[in-house]
């Protein structure tokens, strides 16, 4: 019998959470093999803002998204839907920059560093005596020590897998567009409108990126996406002013649908999971990139330590990982849950607005609940 390719990890996703674990993991000299069903460089609906938090971590593994363009955003506003506007310094700032170039960036230092790259989706994934066995679309076989979830919001996997989150319906969908025209580069703008909200920042092209968040019932009224943003998203003025005085992209705007927000357990099936498939933070806070780099830090140190003998069992492996996941995400992920709350009841929004009016203090301190610390290098 032909022997099976085997890996120290095999990573499923190649996103954000994907890619930066196969460039940690393959700079301390270990066999990656990352499987993505998609082609490099593709555009994906995301914010496309991520915290400097991460800033320090990106440059210790070879990757410096300021110098390879990425604009450097300090100033938030945030606007109710009645265009009250509220104004404030990002605690420790981000940067903008699109998927499609950072995905990029980070695909070819993986490759660079040595990582397999495989086209192709995961079928299956066996768990038995020690080993995984992971069985693609296509019918290959392969085997890890590891295996690393990173397959985004929703996938089949997570029917197979039977996770709680899955078997209920989300109400969310999102819709991104690129545009050309006048924006600060230094801003980050979360403008509200009813059943929703649209962030807006540069990124490394000039392009500005929308993205808005809306619930489904709010969105299936009308026949087409042009028709809600006349009646819905236009009723602030700030982003009928941004729509109306800038030039599309893209030929037509990007949507996803079925975005969860539901708890999600870190470890499923002896499976490490990282990024959006760990769990999601409110669009509202951010900060979802940020998440899905830090997650795999934490993962990819755990990982290393197994595989290197200081953590001696798959059990302790997954405990720790849990610890590290719930003490990195646990309260910035409820904070995300009220925050979220509190802009979908405009009554509300217009008290908190009235607050962050008379005390501007205040709004630095709730994006910090939202955010981390520096993390540490490697």
């Amino acid at each position: 019998m032909n022997k099976l390719p085997n890996f120290d990890v095999i990573i499923i996703g190649g996103g954000l959470a994907g890619l930066t674990n196969a460039i940690h993991l393959s700079k301390f000299n270990r066999q990656v093999l990352l499987i993505e069903k998609d082609s490099y460089p593709k555009h994906k609906v995301c914010g496309e803002y991520i915290s400097n938090e991460v800033l320090p971590y990106l440059n210790s593994l070879g990757i410096d998204p300021i110098n390879e363009g990425a604009k450097q955003i300090t100033e938030v506003q945030v606007s109710t839907t009645k265009g009250n506007l509220i104004k404030g310094e990002l605690p420790l700032g981000g940067f903008g920059m699109s998927r499609y170039f950072l995905d990029n960036l980070l695909i070819k230092k993986a490759q660079l560093n040595g990582v397999q790259v495989l086209k192709d989706s995961v079928d299956s994934i066996v768990f038995e005596n020690e080993v995984f066995t992971v069985r693609t679309k296509d019918s290959k076989l392969y085997q890890s020590k590891i295996t690393i979830g990173a397959f985004g919001k929703r996938s089949k996997l997570d029917l197979k897998m039977n996770r709680k989150f899955i078997k209920k319906k989300s109400p969310y969908l999102a819709v991104k567009i690129h545009v050309e025209g006048n924006f600060p580069e230094n801003l980050i703008a979360l403008h509200n409108f009813k059943g929703g909200y649209c962030g807006v920042s540069k990124v490394e092209n000039n392009s500005i990126n929308l993205c808005y968040i809306t619930d489904y019932k709010s969105f299936k009224k009308f026949k087409t996406i042009s028709e809600f943003q006349k009646q819905v998203v236009f009723k602030n003025k700030h982003l009928k002013k941004i729509f109306e005085e800038t030039n599309p992209v893209f030929k037509k705007p990007l949507t996803i649908s079925q975005i969860s927000f539901e708890t999600k357990n870190p470890v499923e099936n002896h499976i490490i999971m990282c990024g959006d498939t760990a769990g999601m933070i409110h669009p509202l806070c951010g900060n979802g990139m940020g998440m899905a780099i830090s997650s795999a830090r934490l993962a990819s140190e755990r990982i290393l330590q197994f595989l290197n003998g200081e953590i001696q069992t798959r059990e302790e492996l997954e405990k720790q990982y849990f610890k590290d996941w719930n003490r990195e995400f646990k309260i910035r992920l409820s904070t995300g849950h009220f925050i979220a709350r509190l802009f979908r009841n405009q009554t509300i929004l217009q008290f908190v607005y009235s607050i962050l009016k008379m005390s501007p203090f205040l709004l630095p301190k709730m994006i910090k609940f939202t955010h981390g610390k520096y993390v540490k290098t490697i």
